[in-house]
């Protein structure tokens, strides 16, 4: 059974960093886009930063793009989001998710199939 755990959220000052982590378990993911979504209280989940080692991409959503950076561990089947600078603005739910097709990378919530559960990440001014 495939599983996603995100670790790293917490409360942080406008200003702050914050490194999320998700492991993933169940199956080999090195083929598969790994993305980081986030959704903040009354909106939209929307797209942060997706990674891909199999079409050699990283995309970022333009609001973070200089101070977000995704990595990730293939032998660890794990991904890193490196936040800095974070504003009020980005208190959310952030999900890491696993895309459903290999050797692709999206920017969209429905070409992921796997979900962590979330872990929130506010943001104080």
């Amino acid at each position: 059974q495939v599983q996603l755990v995100e670790s790293g959220g917490g409360l942080v000052q406008a200003g702050g960093s914050l490194r999320l982590s998700c492991a993933a378990s169940g199956r080999t993911f090195s083929s598969y886009a790994m993305g980081w979504f986030r959704q903040a209280p009354g909106k939209e989940r929307e797209f942060v930063t997706a990674i891909s080692w199999s079409v050699g991409a990283i995309y970022y959503a333009d609001s973070v793009k200089g101070r977000f950076t995704i990595s990730r561990d293939n032998a660890k089947n794990t991904v890193f989001l490196q936040m800095n600078s974070l504003k009020p603005e980005e208190t959310a739910v952030y999900y890491c998710a696993v895309s459903n097709a290999a050797y692709s990378i999206a920017n969209i919530p429905s070409e992921y199939d796997y979900w962590g559960q979330g872990t929130q990440v506010p943001v104080s001014s």
